[in-house]
């Protein structure tokens, strides 16, 4: 016969408190990571190595450096904005046949966040700087334009998009006009202890000569707790279902490295 049942079932029920808390904690960790309009600073490390394009037997790298820094509201702004940095380090191919490295055009946004409680909204300017180390690695053009990001949060991980507009209005004369958009949808799915999938591709449309590209990315990352910090690791292969035009990719593997500084 058993003794004390009753602290049995007491003990089970906090047990499966404790466990259902435990996966809570991890979904809000990762989804604080995950999420690209987190109110919080971060600092992200992320590489796009492309081993092939179409038409071509060539293949390109672009290793990113990104800060994001939150502003509070204040006289400017009655909202909070999300400051974005995002300096590449590309490899492409050079007019000799081989290949350049260094760094390419810096790219700048300041999101303000129009809403952030359910599905949170996002919306600002955005410009990139013809920053590159030689011509291959940049568009020798000042660009200009819009970008907007709508996320809808849950326990059971992110949907939504960063959609982005920018066109060319100074810079070398020499130099072809620029006007592209791209489209990145955020699909995570969180899974216990921190582990989730994630789908990310980013969809690109050069509108001036009307080619795109379309990736289909499936992939897999883990966030943690580092002392106030997040960490969050991840790896994403991509493939590209449709294109229009020569010189985009067919496949890449996009990995990363996202610091959440202070939750």
């Amino acid at each position: 016969m058993e003794r004390n049942p009753l602290g049995k079932v007491l003990a089970l029920a906090v047990g499966l408190v404790c466990t259902h808390e435990a996966l809570g904690d991890n979904a809000e960790t990762a989804n604080k990571s995950n999420n690209p309009l987190n109110l919080a600073p971060g600092l992200n490390l992320q590489d796009y190595y492309t081993p092939k394009l179409y038409h071509t037997n060539v293949h390109t790298n672009d290793a990113l450096v990104r800060g994001t820094l939150p502003v509070a509201p204040n006289d400017f702004s009655p909202v909070p904005q999300l400051l974005r940095a995002t300096m590449p380090i590309s490899t492409r191919p050079d007019p000799h046949g081989g290949y350049s490295t260094g760094i390419g055009d810096l790219n700048l946004f300041d999101i303000f966040l129009l809403k952030t409680e359910g599905v949170q909204l996002g919306i600002g300017p955005q410009i990139t700087a013809p920053t590159a180390a030689r011509d291959e690695l940049g568009t020798g053009k000042w660009q200009a334009g819009l970008a907007a990001v709508a996320i809808d949060a849950s326990p059971s991980g992110l949907l939504g998009a960063l959609v982005q507009y920018q066109s060319s209005f100074a810079g070398d004369s020499d130099r072809a006009h620029v006007e592209s958009a791209t489209f990145q949808p955020f699909v995570i799915h969180n899974l216990p202890k921190g582990w989730y999938l994630r789908s990310t591709g980013t969809w690109t449309f050069n509108l001036k000569d009307d080619t795109h590209y379309i990736p289909i990315g499936l992939g897999v990352g883990k966030a943690w707790k580092a002392g106030t910090n997040i960490l969050n690791a991840y790896v994403e292969p991509q493939w590209t279902v449709q294109h229009e035009g020569p010189g985009v990719p067919q496949f890449t593997v996009f990995a990363g490295l996202n610091v959440t500084f202070g939750k």
